[in-house]
């Protein structure tokens, strides 16, 4: 019996070894990583907000891992251009995607068939950043306040309308949400890009539009736009002038926000998604981007990976409201 007692002790004992080298190798490989160029895919097109912060904090992890970060823009097609080239790329963290609430919120309640699956497919890492939208109509319109827009709604059923780039969008669903909290009656109208839409603003072939700092405010600082009020918790440091929607006289607790997240592919081993999370925290905590956030009238966003997908899927339930109260679908 002394030599079964003997090769059991032995089988413990290599058993535990095994289990310990294991162990150690997730720590070992995220301290290499990354081994090689890493890329990350955004559906935003060159120039606008949510790509500028990605390639900042591109330039950050760069110096960070001594390896080439490059962002890769792939607009349009509602975003599945960008994801799936990311779908086709690496799987072990080199390939990146930029992500917004649209695409891993509202979008699963618009389609009934999706070219990817929100919970099957990524691993959120974390929010770069949250804003929130403004009210915006014509500086030389009538509107003095949040409160005049609701009325003139009320008086003249059907007959406003606003605009958006899309269905589907924040800006859309945020004014459908608008319609049902204020009760009133609005049209939607489509626009092919953002610029297109705030000059429409600008020109009144628009009541009003949803806007952020980053794709309205260059019309606002031109003095061709003015913000009623800001669709948020809170009047923002850049623009202290401009009154919540509450304090307007709209509809109290009222806010329209968007973000973008960074996700990895599904799968990836813990400690690698862990390393370049608290690189990218350690890239958005650096002054210069954080001036940056200020100037696109952004917060920074840094819940655990815990309280992000906490928060996302009480996202998907508000939109999954929105969508259904206003019959939107895309299909």
């Amino acid at each position: 019996m002394r030599p079964l007692a003997f090769s059991r002790r032995a089988l413990l004992t290599a058993a535990a070894l095994a289990a310990t080298v294991v162990g150690a190798s997730l720590p070992a490989q995220a301290q290499d990583f990354p081994t090689k160029s890493v890329r990350i895919i955004t559906p935003f097109p060159v120039g606008g907000g949510p790509e500028g912060v990605v390639r900042l904090v591109a330039d950050k992890l760069a110096r960070q891992w001594g390896k080439p970060v490059v962002v890769e823009n792939r607009p349009g097609g509602n975003g599945f251009i960008a994801i799936d080239a990311f779908k086709r790329g690496a799987t072990d963290g080199h390939d990146l995607i930029q992500l917004d609430n649209v695409h891993l919120s509202a979008y699963p309640h618009l389609f009934k068939k999706l070219p990817y699956d929100a919970a099957k497919d990524f691993d959120v890492l974390l929010p770069l950043f949250k804003t929130y939208f403004f009210f915006t109509t014509a500086v030389d319109s009538k509107y003095k306040n949040v409160a005049d827009l609701i009325a003139d709604a009320k008086a003249h059923p059907g007959k406003l309308n606003y605009g958006s780039w899309s269905v589907g969008n924040p800006v859309h669903l945020g004014s459908a949400l608008f319609d049902t909290v204020a009760g009133v009656d609005t049209q939607h109208v489509i626009y092919k890009e953002t610029s297109q839409l705030y000059t429409g603003v600008a020109t009144g072939e628009l009541a009003y539009a949803l806007g952020t700092s980053a794709t309205a405010g260059p019309l606002y600082r031109a003095g061709k736009l003015k913000f009623l009020a800001i669709a948020g918790p809170q009047r923002l440091p850049a623009y202290k002038d401009v009154p919540t929607v509450a304090e307007a006289g709209g509809p109290k607790g009222f806010e329209v926000s968007g973000w973008t997240a960074i996700a990895a592919p599904k799968g990836l081993p813990k400690a690698v998604a862990d390393k370049i999370q608290r690189d990218i925290e350690k890239a958005l905590s650096e002054v210069d981007v954080k001036e940056k956030f200020v100037s696109f009238g952004y917060e920074s966003y840094t819940p655990t990976r815990v309280q992000f997908q906490q928060y996302m899927d009480s996202e998907s339930k508000r939109f999954a409201d929105v969508i259904k109260k206003a019959g939107a679908s895309l299909d």
